[in-house]
């Protein structure tokens, strides 16, 4: 993880864990709670920063700066605890003190991960080393002991890094990077079995051109592997400082300049120029068409694109230019007469709207022939596994006319599929397919051809063994490259045509079963950058969603007889809570929910949930007795139905296009949080009615009221895990499984009464 995103995710996390203090739930504690509270903080950080100065301990190159963040930790530790001692009936808990200590507490964490993850980048950068060494060595030998000692301290190294690498990959945040991690491990772990046995028929049979030829493809491959590890790890810096970095750099970024990319940000560009009159927009606009048109050209160029596709692809293109044209010559008259008032000239915008819709007519026709020859690519794998079969044959009957003929029709088979591997790695939406669908088509383009390299070592040698089992792992490489290309068409063709899935809805009815929604429209996903802007909305949801978990939870623990009435408010509750948390999820990314239409659904699921509620409810606020409690209730509870109401509007707000689609998901999510907020008043006020005017069938809930308090103060613990969750991008695993031990839920109320 970089310094510069940790300072950003510090700063947003410093805004969420104010808006914690300020949300009200820390007035609410009894001191004794608040007291308790705070030791089990300070416990946490405690143990958080000795886990910290062991690590120090061991490396001196941190140490210095490691031994000041701890010390800083504590402190902040030690301050938080004071300030929630000094807390008492007659004075009330200083939110601004808590503020001041909460942020410097998660400045110093912050620090400590920061030197811990610099040693885990060591430890991964150094094991890499030891691997490329151990190749260089492997490489080097003449005879086969030295090879089998060599190939053993091989084989144990790469086990390290294979773990490394592995947990580096799960903690990466950045889409992309994952991808490549992913890739490179990939190449690495089916390279292994090729390397040994392209290397032990390389020894057998030395003057062999072709046996060689296999092992210093793979030794190639390998190293390429190792560099994007060591270019993922760095966040970008490549691994040598030869004359080709800038050529070797392009390579692993050009994943980027994929049709789909340059197009969506030609769409950007008109959107901006849209809204505000900018006279770079003469620059930027041709460069940004530039870039689509020559990416359309692998579409026009491919051998395998038919004649309608073709045709509509060129025509589509050449609409595109005229529109943009026209659009470029009314912003030199605008750049003449003055920009005053030229934004809101129609003249304008209904040419940017034109530009936008032709473009979004020529990423509909490059999609269609992309998808048109992926339709077709079962045939030509299903082809090429058959000519496989075929080589074998040959090489082993030693048939080398015949041999080279076939290697001929592979050799097609091979360009066919690379040539659907890059058409669909230009319309792919997400740059995990992107990324994959490259490299993808990178091992084809080396390996594929291998295998015919292999046969000609066993047409050479047709009594060699170890050839023919040479051999045999190209050809099953071959077959799993086929297989990565078929899961990535599927991957693609699913993503790029947004279909919905089938979803359970929590516990509450799958859709259409009884009638409660009607036939869902076209439904998308979220990309990253739409995922980043509304992340702000899902982590406001997530706070009231802990508050409401917490207040279910203070029902639950009750031992005595319930009435039905509580029961179902216990039930309601903590439905709407799971809904709003998979809800939440979404806005990540994550969860059960897919696309926007199974948020839409789940949203009419929340609102009818919150309807039934309110009902039960309103039945139980019979037995309140008149006064400041049962007014206090009827107050919350009346404001429920004006929030159902707003978002079941919502819900059913039809929209037209990705940025309304999209403008429609942020309401959505807004409209949820607030009456997830309003539902957690009502529920808390409810327990309270229930607990202080002891009515008939009162669950008695808890027999020490300070352990209620602690449960309440439990959701705003979870949410100060959360925020830290989002920060650690490192593999400081054991840092951070130490501090959210001491602050999960339950934990806290265990090491609170141990004091």
């Amino acid at each position: 993880m970089s310094l510069s995103r940790s300072c950003l995710s510090s700063r947003g996390m410093n805004g969420k864990i104010s808006s914690l203090v300020e949300h009200g739930t820390v007035g609410m504690l009894r001191p004794t709670a608040v007291a308790r509270v705070g030791q089990a903080v300070n416990l946490a950080v405690e143990r958080f920063v000795t886990v910290g100065e062991t690590i120090a301990d061991d490396y001196q190159e941190i140490r210095q700066g490691m031994y000041e963040a701890c010390k800083e930790a504590r402190q902040a530790g030690a301050a938080i605890e004071h300030i929630c001692e000094e807390t008492n009936e007659e004075i009330a808990l200083d939110r601004s003190l808590l503020i001041r200590a909460a942020k410097c507490l998660l400045a110093a964490i912050t620090r400590v991960l920061l030197l811990a993850d610099i040693v885990v980048v060591k430890q991964l950068l150094l094991a890499k080393d030891k691997v490329s060494h151990s190749l260089d060595r492997l490489e080097s030998v003449n005879n086969f002991t030295e090879f089998v000692k060599a190939f053993s301290q091989f084989g144990a190294e790469m086990v390290e890094l294979a773990h490394l690498t592995g947990d580096r990959q799960n903690d990466l945040k950045d889409e992309r990077r994952r991808a490549q991690m992913a890739a490179a491990r990939q190449v690495l772990e089916r390279s292994t079995m090729m390397l040994l046995t392209s290397s032990k028929t390389s020894l057998r049979h030395p003057n062999s051109n072709s046996a060689r030829e296999n092992r210093d493809t793979v030794f190639c491959q390998m190293r390429r592997a190792m560099d994007l590890i060591h270019y993922v790890v760095k966040d970008g810096v490549l691994n040598n400082s030869e004359s080709g970095l800038h050529s070797q750099r392009e390579e692993l970024e050009n994943d980027r300049g994929t049709a789909y990319a340059c197009m969506r940000h030609l769409q950007k560009l008109l959107e901006h120029s849209k809204a505000t009159m900018d006279a770079s927009c003469q620059d930027t606009l041709p460069s940004a068409l530039e870039a689509v048109l020559e990416r359309t050209q692998d579409f026009t160029d491919s051998a395998y694109t038919s004649h309608e596709h073709r045709e509509a692809i060129l025509e589509a293109s050449e609409r595109l230019k005229a529109e943009l044209d026209h659009l470029l010559q009314l912003y030199a008259t605008v750049v003449q007469t003055g920009f005053e008032g030229a934004a809101n000239s129609s003249e304008v915008e209904e040419s940017v709207q034109a530009c936008i819709n032709s473009a979004r007519d020529l990423s509909r026709h490059l999609a269609n022939a992309a998808i048109n020859q992926a339709q077709d690519l079962n045939t030509a794998t299903k082809q090429g596994l058959e000519i496989v079969t075929d080589i074998r044959q040959q090489a082993l009957s030693g048939d080398v006319e015949r041999l080279n003929r076939t290697s001929d029709q592979f050799q097609d088979s091979i360009d066919h599929i690379l040539e659907v591997c890059k058409l669909l790695r230009h319309v792919a939406v997400s740059e995990t397919l992107q990324v994959s669908a490259k490299f993808t088509e990178i091992n084809l383009r080396v390996y594929g051809p291998q295998v015919v390299t292999a046969a000609n070592t066993v047409s050479l040698h047709p009594g060699s063994k170890i050839s023919q089992e040479n051999l045999e792992v190209f050809a099953e490489m071959y077959q799993w490259l086929v297989s990565d290309v078929t899961t990535i068409v599927k991957d693609v063709l699913e993503a790029s045509q947004a279909k919905p899935e089938k979803q359970v809805y929590m516990s509450l009815p799958r859709p259409g079963k009884h009638g409660t929604t009607t036939k869902p429209l076209k439904a998308v996903r979220l990309d990253t950058e739409e995922q980043e802007k509304i992340a702000k909305s899902g982590l406001e949801m997530k706070l009231a969603t802990s508050e409401m978990e917490a207040e279910t939870e203070k029902w639950q623990e009750n031992n005595s007889t319930q009435m039905d009435e509580n029961n179902d408010i216990v039930k309601r509750a903590k439905n709407m809570s799971s809904m709003a948390f998979s809800m939440y999820q979404f806005t990540k990314g994550e969860g059960p929910l897919k696309t926007t239409q199974d948020l839409f659904t789940q949203a009419e699921y929340f609102a009818e949930e919150a309807n039934r509620l309110y009902k039960v409810i309103r039945q139980f606020s019979y037995q309140v007795p008149g006064g400041a409690q049962k007014k206090e209730l009827l107050e919350n509870l009346d404001k429920v139905p004006t929030f159902v109401q707003r978002l079941q509007f919502t819900v059913k707000d039809h929209t037209v296009g990705k940025a309304a689609t999209f403008t429609k998901v942020d309401n959505v999510i807004q409209e949820t949080k607030n009456l997830m907020n309003v539902i957690s008043k009502v529920v808390t006020v409810c327990f309270e009615c229930a607990t202080k005017l002891n009515l008939p069938g009162n669950p008695g809930f808890l027999n020490n009221h300070d352990d209620y308090q602690v449960n309440h103060f439990d959701g705003a613990c979870s949410c100060l895990v959360f925020v830290l969750e989002c920060l650690c991008a490192s593999s400081v695993n054991c840092l951070m499984l130490v501090f959210r031990t001491s602050l999960r839920t339950k934990t806290t109320i265990q090491l609170a009464r141990s004091f």
